[in-house]
C-alpha cells in the first residue's frame, strides 16, 4: 500500500520553477571539406526545438515520483535538467539532500577494469570516500550474485551480468534522492523480482525517487505520485492510475490531426458500449453476496483495429491493492490470427469464483492489441464498482480453501 504520510506538510525535496529548455537544431549540415571550401561564407541556419516550456512542479521528501510522456515530450531532458547535465535556458532548481543520477544503467564504468575496481570508482564519482566506496562492495557483489567474478574485467561480463552489477550499484548509492531512467527491467525473472522488492522497500522508506518511464505498469505499482509531460508542457500531475489513462490515451491519438471529434473516441482503440452484473438467473445486479459466483458482462466496440487482441481482467479493493487477475485471448482455440474491424464488437461473457470477502471492489479490463510486439497497444478501462457483501469476516482481502486440523493433545501430569 503506497505511503499515506507524505502530504502537504511534507517538507520539500525538489523544486522546479518556470524551467525552460531549447535547442539549436542545424537545418543544413556541412558534410565534406569541399562544400567548406566552396561556400566558405555559408552562414549555418538552425532552427529552435523548445524541449521545456516553463515547467512547475514539487515533489516531497520520501516521494516516489514518477515522470512519463511519448518520446520527444521533454521528460528525460527534464531529468538531465535534474541532473546537472544540462543547464536551463530559464528558471530554477532546488534541490534538499545528496543527489544521485543514474541515467542509464552502466554509464560510467570502464569495461578494462573489474567489478571492484568499478564499484569502487562509481561509489567515489557518487561523492564517497574510496574507504566508503569499498564498504559497499560486499553489498553490491551479494545482491548482484556476482561474488565469483569480482576480480573478472566487465569486458568479459554478459550483457545480464552487466545489468545486474549496475542495477545493484544504484540501490546502494548513498544519496537522498535518486533519479531514474528506465532501468526497472532487468536481468532474468528472479533477479527482476529481487529488483521489485528493493524498490518497494525504498518507495517506503525516506528516499526522494524521480523515475522516468514507458511502463505504465511500474508507475501504477510504485509511484505515490506521476506527471505527464506533452509538448514540452505539464498536462496533468496527481493519481498515477490517472496519469497512466491519460498517457495511453494520449498514445492512441488520431494521427493525422490529434484532435478528438464531437461524438466519437478517437484518442482510444477500444470503446466500453456497456458493462454489468448478473445474478445465477441473469438478472442485473448492482453487487455481490459473499461466496456467489462473478457473472460479468461487457461489450466492446473496436474504434481502431485490434490485432490480436487480450483482455485482462483485474479485481482491486478499495485501496487500490490488485487482488487476483485473469487474461483471456479472443477465440483463443482457434490458432489463426484475430482481427477485430473498426466498428465490430466483442461481448465478454465471465463467471469467476468468488474469493473476496466482504468490502468494495473494482473491476478493470487491460485491452491489448498486438501483444508481445513492438507497437502494443494498451488501455485500462474501469468495468464495474461493486460490493461484496455477508456477514462472515475472515481476514485478509480473500478466502481460500484449506485443509487444517486442530488436535488437542493432553499431558500427563
Amino acid at each position: 500500500m503506497r505511503k499515506s504520510s507524505i502530504n502537504e506538510t511534507t517538507p520539500v525535496a525538489i523544486e522546479v520553477k518556470d524551467l525552460s529548455k531549447s535547442f539549436r537544431i542545424p537545418t543544413h549540415k556541412v558534410d565534406s571539406i569541399k562544400e567548406r571550401a566552396v561556400h566558405p561564407f555559408r552562414r549555418s541556419e538552425y532552427r529552435e526545438l523548445v524541449a521545456l516550456r516553463k515547467v512547475s512542479f514539487d515533489i516531497r521528501r520520501g516521494e516516489f515520483f514518477g515522470i512519463v510522456g511519448r518520446n520527444g515530450s521533454g521528460k528525460s531532458t527534464l531529468l538531465k535538467l535534474l541532473a546537472s547535465i544540462y543547464a536551463p535556458d530559464a528558471g530554477r532548481i532546488r534541490m534538499a539532500g545528496r543527489l544521485a543520477p543514474f541515467i542509464e544503467l552502466g554509464v560510467g564504468f570502464n569495461p578494462d577494469l573489474t567489478a571492484r575496481e568499478n564499484v569502487e570508482l562509481n561509489g567515489v564519482m557518487m561523492g564517497l570516500s574510496r574507504r566508503e566506496a569499498r564498504g559497499k562492495l560486499d553489498a553490491v557483489l551479494d545482491f548482484a550474485e556476482l561474488r565469483d567474478f569480482t576480480e573478472l574485467k566487465l569486458k568479459n561480463y554478459s550483457s545480464g551480468m552487466m545489468v545486474r552489477l549496475a542495477f545493484s550499484t544504484m540501490i546502494q548509492a548513498d544519496a537522498d534522492i535518486l533519479l531514474i531512467d528506465e532501468v526497472l527491467a532487468v536481468g532474468d525473472a528472479s533477479f527482476q523480482q529481487k529488483c521489485a522488492d528493493v524498490l518497494r522497500e525504498m518507495r517506503d522508506g525516506d528516499k526522494t525517487i524521480v523515475l522516468v518511464t514507458h511502463d505504465m505498469g511500474s508507475v501504477d505499482a510504485y509511484c505515490h505520485r506521476a506527471m505527464l509531460i506533452h509538448d514540452g508542457d505539464i498536462t496533468y500531475t496527481g493519481d498515477p492510475d490517472e496519469v497512466g489513462r491519460q498517457y495511453l490515451r494520449l498514445n492512441f491519438e488520431d494521427p493525422s490531426n490529434g484532435q478528438r471529434q464531437e461524438g466519437t473516441v478517437p484518442d482510444l482503440h477500444a470503446h466500453l458500449e456497456d458493462s454489468w452484473l448478473v445474478n445465477e438467473a441473469g438478472e442485473r445486479i448492482e453487487n455481490v453476496e459473499l461466496g456467489e459466483k462473478i457473472r460479468f458482462h461487457a461489450v466492446f466496440e473496436a474504434r481502431r483495429p485490434l490485432h490480436n487482441p487480450v483482455f485482462g481482467f483485474h479485481f482491486q479493493d478499495a485501496d487500490g491493492v490488485r487482488v487476483f487477475g485473469q487474461n483471456e485471448e479472443l477465440n483463443e482455440n482457434d490458432e489463426a490470427e484475430k482481427e477485430v474491424a473498426i466498428g465490430e464488437r466483442v461481448h465478454i461473457a465471465g463467471v469467476v469464483d468468488n474469493p473476496l470477502t466482504p468490502g468494495r471492489y473494482d473491476m478493470s479490463c487491460w485491452v491489448a492489441s498486438n501483444p508481445g510486439t513492438g507497437d502494443q497497444a494498451l488501455q485500462i478501462v474501469n468495468l464495474l464498482s461493486f460490493v461484496v457483501f455477508g456477514t462472515r469476516t475472515t481476514p485478509g482481502l480473500v478466502k481460500v480453501p484449506a485443509e487444517i486440523t486442530l488436535t488437542h493433545e493432553e499431558v500427563d501430569q
